[in-house]
């Protein structure tokens, strides 16, 4: 009888051999139901008749799911390739690439889409007929060019629409395979473009059809989005598809719209907040090459793709592109290997690159297309720093930046001001003996919420209800320390209360769609106050944004993390470049304590550009990352004489198997203790990759293989972004 090799969503670094029976027709890559131990799973077939199949009687396949592989053969070198070099179970990786419908065993032999197509009724209507609805006007003029699927209905937010229109029976819903997208002329037409902006599209374009990697360098406001719409045309109209990677959520609407006031061709997104069936249609739709443009987030990366002829990283520097939980693979790395498996160009753009990739365009890897210039007339901003000392503060603001915002408000603009702490307060503190609201079961204070009257800790989600009385000595003196999002939003609306405020952290965005309605109120241009965390940094257009205020520069300017003046600079950047993107001037006010930090005054002097030269340098002499290639091994356990005592062992191990590999630890991290376990790593950096890879190769197994493996939680991290 036939025997396969199984890859299951296990966490074990092996695959499992089974027998089939002489009937079924099995192929690599298709889906099986097997048993295992007293479970059912469902894993994917790697490999037939394998050469070193396990002797013994083996168990049975309970079922085939599927006829053909459902993944391509550039999928499977991708995910192989991902689960080596992140030394992650396989069985893990491929599972992790599909929707939860088809982890579940869904059959996909009768699954098709639904689309939307007038009726007799509706061809005879005319535009009269929908002059109380605008959204039924832009849905039957849209079904008028061509029928749409159900996807693109709800892509472009016209599902009421629908219903109202089927109602009146002028659409009906029918059932089609899907089918391969046919190119449309483009909507409207491509804006002029300046020489740099030119040169970009031109060696985008010519590298079409084989493997290139572009690193587009241009400042906030340069004109990066016309560069990739230009760059794309020339692609749909050869029917191939493009993926455009996005770091977060809150930027696919805003991408989404701006790419479909251009294309005519079916476009679709994919991120977390989808459903599972919305997943489904998403995956069967890139598999068909009915969606022409995809846009999400990193494991959009995944999609399997009928025919990718281009793929663009948005904001490439974005730490949301690094997976920091189970397979911690890296998307934007990723994404160039599964360039160059395609044979396609890839574009990494952002007006902060991170440092490895300034590096591979410093070291001819990436061509370095740059845009140094906003594409329209507006200069960059003017960055201000504001002296906190010796000063009297109104709410945390000082009266320079109040008289700021007030002038601003009064010339009719808005203001957004930056706080990257959400909630009311970090901490509260009894007046009388000085004791803290800390978590239990973490090494950080619990986080007051005024609005719910909840204190939840950011680091391990722990909730309880506000005490009315100090732990400690039980006086009923609680107060806030420190300022969040919602303490500055309730402040401003005291100094300010005739004006609208509007709040963007993961509080205020948590229902489905609030986070589209708060940036449609934005862009309606009205005067208001914008107050938000990072998710404001993300490559946002606020047009009437004339001022942008950072009202703590000082929390971020010291830390244990080498990375962290990387990140400040980058998200300062960012943040500024809200500022002046419309017809205003742009101001920036960075309120400080420290106006002379070295760091400060090299982004404000010289721009991020020269900063990250000047960065790299500091890297190459200390000997980080990226003249250092890095990994790390995180363990945690409840007891905290374990974890050290594992790590001095992988050490040890590490020190007699490859001197050649520098070591850093065991040592704790920032966070001590997280979800009551002790946390402690060990930190390991090489000259050359593969000497890396080899000491992880061996180590693994080691590790598993030591008596104190069972008792605690491990992970592995292949070039870790975050350190603590």
């Amino acid at each position: 009888m036939p025997v396969i090799r199984v890859a299951l969503p296990v966490p074990l670094r092996y695959h499992f051999d089974y027998q089939t029976d002489s009937s079924q027709t099995v192929c690599i890559g298709a889906r099986v139901r097997v048993p295992f131990g007293k479970r059912e799973l469902i894993g994917i077939v790697w490999q037939i008749d394998p050469p070193d199949q396990f002797s013994a009687e083996l168990k049975q396949v309970l079922s085939v799911i599927d006829a053909e592989s459902i993944f391509s053969t550039e999928l499977r070198d991708l995910l192989s390739f991902a689960a080596d070099y992140y030394h992650h179970p396989l069985g893990d990786v491929l599972v992790s690439a599909l929707p939860a419908l088809l982890r579940e065993g869904r059959s996909l032999s009768d699954e098709k889409q639904r689309v939307l197509q007038l009726t007799t009724a509706g061809q005879t209507a005319s535009a009269l007929d929908f002059k109380r609805s605008a959204k039924q006007l832009q849905l039957w003029q849209l079904l008028q060019q061509n029928n749409l699927s159900q996807s693109d209905v709800h892509a472009q937010e016209l599902a009421n629409a629908a219903k109202q229109l089927e109602s009146k029976n002028l659409v009906e819903w029918l059932s089609e395979p899907y089918q391969p997208f046919l190119y449309q002329p483009e909507r409207q037409k491509a804006l002029p473009l300046n020489p740099a902006q030119a040169l970009a599209v031109s060696a985008i374009t010519q590298a079409a059809g084989s493997f290139s990697r572009f690193l587009l360098e241009g400042v906030t406001g340069s004109g990066k989005t016309e560069v990739y719409l230009q760059s794309i045309a020339p692609i749909l109209q050869q029917g191939k598809q493009v993926l455009v990677l996005v770091p977060e959520i809150g930027l696919t609407p805003q991408t989404l719209a701006r790419f479909a006031e251009r294309f005519a061709v079916p476009m679709q997104v994919w991120h977390s907040n989808m459903t599972d069936h919305e997943r489904l249609t998403a995956w069967q739709r890139s598999k068909s090459g009915d969606a022409a443009i995809t846009i999400g987030t990193r494991s959009a990366l995944f999609l399997p793709f009928r025919q990718l002829g281009l793929l663009i990283i948005d904001e490439e520097h974005d730490g949301s592109l690094k997976q920091q939980d189970g397979f911690r693979y890296h998307a934007r790395d990723l994404a160039i290997k599964r360039a160059a498996i395609t044979s396609c160009p890839i574009v990494l753009g952002s007006a902060t690159p991170s440092l490895e990739s300034l590096h591979n365009a410093l070291q001819k890897k990436f061509s370095h297309l740059q845009l140094p210039q906003r594409a329209t007339s507006q200069q960059v901003p003017n960055i201000e720093l504001v002296d906190l000392k010796q000063q009297v503060l109104q709410h945390g603001l000082a009266g320079r930046t109040v008289e700021a915002i007030k002038r601003s408000l009064h010339r009719g603009q808005q203001v957004m001001l930056f706080l990257n702490r959400r909630g009311f307060a970090p901490a509260l503190i009894c007046h009388e003996c000085g004791w803290l609201t800390d978590c239990p079961h973490c090494s950080a204070f619990m986080t007051f919420h005024k609005q719910s009257r909840m204190l939840v800790c950011h680091h391990c989600t722990t909730t309880r209800v506000v005490p009315h009385q100090c732990g400690q000595c039980g006086s009923t003196q609680l107060v806030p320390v420190g300022k969040g999002t919602e303490q500055l939003e309730e402040q401003l609306a005291t100094l300010f209360p005739e004006v609208s405020i509007t709040r963007l952290d993961r509080d205020s965005t948590r229902r489905k769609g609030s986070l589209e309605q708060l940036l449609a109120t934005i862009q309606q241009g009205e005067p208001q106050l914008i107050v938000g965390t990072q998710m404001l940094a993300k490559g946002h257009h606020f047009p009437n944004v004339s001022l942008v205020v950072v009202v703590d520069v000082d929390g971020a300017l010291y830390s244990s993390d080498f990375r962290a003046s990387e990140q400040l600079a980058q998200l300062l950047t960012q943040v500024a470049g809200r500022a002046g993107r419309g017809d205003v001037a742009g101001t920036v006010l960075l309120q400080t304590h420290y106006p002379g930090h070295p760091l400060l005054q090299d982004v404000i002097q010289n721009g991020y550009s020269a900063f990250a030269r000047s960065a790299l340098l500091e890297r190459q002499q200390t000997r980080l990352p990226p003249y250092m290639h890095m990994a790390l091994v995180s363990a945690q356990s409840e007891d905290p004489q374990i974890c050290p005592a594992w790590l001095g062992q992988l050490q040890q191990f590490a020190q007699q198997h490859a001197p050649m590999v520098q070591l850093l630890g065991p040592l704790q991290p920032p966070l001590e203790r997280k979800a009551g376990k002790y946390r402690w790593q060990l930190q390991f950096f090489a000259n050359e990759r593969r000497e890396l890879h080899q000491l992880l190769q061996a180590l693994i197994p080691f590790a598993q293989g030591l008596p104190e493996h069972r008792r605690l939680k491990w992970q592995l991290d292949v070039d870790p972004l975050d350190l603590n």
